[in-house]
């Protein structure tokens, strides 16, 4: 079931929208209210949620709310990593939640908080037990990141392995899940938490690693899953049937789907971060994804 429909991910982080292109991110405001009125226009039941932050910024929340965008929204949501890539203490979680809601009166969910087991397998656990702690009953909706390692045969696209040295190898690390299938420690911990404590997972278009994930996620007792369905890849050859079976093989849990990522064509630069040339376009994608998938 989806019970929230999230636009975009992480939009004033350059590794998701290209502000170069839309330094004041007039074009990313007109884009998702025009996709917010077209996804209400065909189902008004899903909560509209604001794509998680990254960073978490009250100036960029101001930002938007001054161009009218957090009329358009029900939910902000925000995405923390303090053990990996942010400046701040994992115990300053609340203070950060507070910090937006002191500019909206919007819910704040976390859509993203994790720790990578890069170092050590029991600094993820120690930060998972922590994240728990300091968040359930402070939030409506917690997502941690994520169910899988990322491959390593694939890259991060949006990472910048250059200019991020160690940091950019952390994202390789972020599941409870080894690439080879191995439980990590903080897999078994993790139905402790659950199902307040939800998943944010990500496939790949035909993702090799579907069914085993609904398996797994049920076996943990997680209940809100986070997900996505790229507008860039609804250009690739058979792009409905794949969303289609990632969606039937998720339909048990109460899911947020993410829209994010530029088609090529649809950009006013040739690449998945790029403002689109047509807001229109996104809020088009948008509705056709609800349609298709709510009832």
């Amino acid at each position: 079931m989806i019970e929230a429909v999230m636009f975009w991910n992480e939009p004033n982080n350059l590794s998701h929208w290209d502000f170069h292109l839309d330094p004041e991110w007039k074009t990313f405001s007109a884009m998702v209210k025009e996709a917010a009125v077209a996804v209400s226009s065909i189902n008004p039941a899903p909560l509209r949620v604001l794509g998680g932050i990254s960073p978490i910024d009250p100036n960029f929340i101001t930002n938007l709310k001054d161009q009218g965008v957090l009329d358009y929204m029900d939910v902000i949501a925000v995405h923390g990593f303090p053990l990996d890539w942010n400046h701040w203490s994992i115990h300053e979680w609340p203070e950060k939640i507070k910090e937006i809601e002191r500019v909206t009166d919007l819910p704040v969910w976390v859509s993203e908080a994790g720790v990578s087991s890069f170092g050590a397998e029991e600094v993820q656990e120690f930060g998972l037990q922590k994240t728990a702690e300091l968040l359930i009953g402070k939030v409506e909706r917690i997502h941690w990141y994520s169910l899988y390692d990322l491959p390593k045969a694939w890259p991060a696209t949006t990472r910048h392995r250059e200019a991020e040295g160690s940091a950019y190898y952390r994202h390789f690390y972020m599941g409870l899940i080894k690439e080879d299938g191995i439980p990590k420690i903080s897999f078994r911990r993790f139905a402790d938490f659950t199902p307040e404590l939800g998943i944010c997972q990500w496939f790949h278009f035909e993702d090799h690693r579907l069914g085993d994930a609904v398996k797994q996620m049920k076996k943990l007792g997680i209940k809100h899953l986070r997900t996505g369905i790229s507008w860039a890849d609804s250009t690739r050859p058979n792009a409905e049937k794949w969303f289609d079976r990632q969606m039937k093989a998720l339909e048990d849990f109460d899911l947020t789907v993410t829209f994010c990522f530029t088609p090529e064509s649809e950009g006013i630069a040739p690449h998945h971060t790029s403002p689109p040339k047509r807001v229109e376009g996104f809020a088009e994608f948008c509705a056709k994804m609800v349609k298709r998938y709510t009832k």
